[in-house]
């Protein structure tokens, strides 16, 4: 049988597993409703750091391939990407994971 000290405490040691943090894709859909310039200013105004040039480009591709990732990344902030560009009125897909 053991015995402890008056005073001491057990130490638990921690397990060290490490989880990756959940990424997300956000894809915005081709649609008929939304003009390239609206889905430009969109991404512009959401996404962080979207240049003019990357915003026309993703535009393209969207009316193209019917379909464009345009960020990917947390899933928090890609959640939060995800519900602005809808709300802005753009046809979105549902957030994939990374």
């Amino acid at each position: 049988m053991t015995s402890s000290s008056p005073g001491s405490s057990a130490v638990l040691e921690r397990q060290g597993t490490t989880q990756r943090y959940p990424q997300a894709r956000v894809i915005v859909l081709d649609d008929d409703v939304n003009t390239f310039q609206h889905v430009v200013d969109c991404l512009r105004k959401i996404i962080p750091g979207m240049s003019e040039d990357n915003a026309w480009n993703l535009a393209n591709r969207i009316d193209g391939h019917g379909a464009a990732e345009v960020w990917c990344g947390p899933l928090e902030q890609a959640e939060l990407y995800h519900q602005q560009l809808q709300s802005e009125g753009l046809t979105m897909a549902p957030l994939e994971r990374c």
